[in-house]
């Protein structure tokens, strides 16, 4: 791998390698947080609510040193890092900043996907800017980001999107990395399988438990043992192990479902701890829909009990919900005539579906948990 050269085609018939570029801001909201107040610049800055329900929705990269990260329940950030300074996010803001950098984006490639307020996939496999290469593009990417928005920006350049994406966290931040054809397979074998975008913390777990903790362990079982052990995941596993990923970078893609669930070490028994885990899986899906601007009016509940029966209920609201407030009121409503439970519950979650701009139809069944696990 070098600086300045792009992926590449193999000789031979496979179809041309793609050139896929991942943008990442560096620790978004904290960082628009630090750049407009001077006063929180070099200290341990976490987005989110500091209050005993609170989560953290982003964590400088000083609070990161402790251990912060987003997702975490602000009272045990606050444990983490007793100097952790909480700020409230401002969402309006985030967005028009995403905006700009979304405009530089366009001047480089006709295919942008955004995934969410801060990071997007380019494909640059047409050189529209005329730069000459897909790492050159990459350079000048980052570069207006830090001039026109005071911010950083890390980048991988790959001829995929998986690896593109870990490229991009390789070297935060500020960083650029590129892979080159020949190197994918090679550089996610280095990985945990923690790093695999994809793979949630319920199945890594279950792959360390088999034995596989790196891109290499995975790449060392065959097909059938993986069919075996992850059924309909298998084929997906066997490349991703290999850095084979034929995704093609789509543009405007439609948003139908956004949620979140939780699994419980321990059943919830009362009244009291359900409230309290749907309280903590709302302000986190909620952070989730803020983060990409997300409005909608479907909510639906789903409760796996102790014997792993399974139900979801839905309600559907006048007017788009517009706060996380409105998200656990909504919540609250379809779980009342749930309590009191019979058994204990082990997983609960909340999904938000029917998006402003979409036509009406029935909710969206929750995404699955490991994309979208809160453990």
């Amino acid at each position: 791998m070098k600086n300045g050269e792009d992926p590449v085609p193999n000789d031979g018939p496979d179809p041309p390698v793609r050139k896929i570029i991942h943008v990442d801001m560096d620790a978004f909201y904290a960082s628009v947080e630090q750049r407009d107040d001077p006063a929180l610049r070099g200290k341990p800055v976490a987005v989110g609510g500091s209050s005993r329900r609170g989560v953290v929705a982003a964590a400088s990269y000083e609070a990161r040193k402790f251990g912060v990260r987003s997702a975490m329940p602000s009272i045990t950030a606050k444990r983490q890092c007793p100097d952790l300074i909480f700020v409230p996010p401002r969402f309006e803001v985030y967005r028009d900043i995403s905006h700009q950098i979304r405009a530089i984006f366009r001047d480089y490639a006709d295919e942008v996907e955004p995934l969410s307020l801060d990071e997007a996939y380019l494909d640059v496999s047409r050189d529209k800017a005329g730069l000459g290469s897909a790492t050159a593009t990459a350079k000048l990417i980052r570069r207006r980001i830090r001039e026109e928005t005071g911010l950083t920006a890390s980048a991988g350049v790959s001829y995929n999107k998986f690896i593109a994406k870990l490229a991009s966290d390789q070297n935060k931040p500020d960083g650029l990395t590129v892979i080159r054809p020949g190197e994918g397979a090679a550089f996610v074998q280095t990985l945990s399988i923690r790093r695999f975008h994809g793979i949630g913390p319920v199945t890594a777990a279950k792959m360390e438990g088999l034995g596989i903790f790196s891109g290499a362990d995975l790449a060392a079982k065959d097909m059938a043992w993986l069919a075996e052990n992850f059924g309909n995941s298998a084929e997906w596993l066997h490349n991703l192990a290999r850095g084979i990923d034929h995704r093609r970078v789509k543009s405007n893609r439609p948003l139908k479902s956004l949620g979140g669930e939780r699994t419980f070490f321990n059943d919830l028994i009362t009244d009291t701890e359900i409230r309290e885990a749907l309280a903590h899986v709302c302000t986190v899906v909620w952070d989730r829909a803020a983060k990409k601007g997300a409005r909608g009016r479907t909510v639906t509940l789903k409760l796996r009990y102790a014997d792993f029966q399974t139900i979801t209920r839905a309600r559907t609201v006048p007017a788009p919900i517009v706060d996380g407030t409105a998200l656990l009121a909504a919540g609250e409503a379809i779980l009342a005539p749930l309590l009191p439970t019979g058994q204990g519950i082990r997983l609960l979650g909340i999904t938000l579906s029917k998006f402003e701009g979409e036509e009406d139809e029935e909710a969206a069944e929750a995404a699955p948990a490991d994309l979208l696990s809160l453990l």
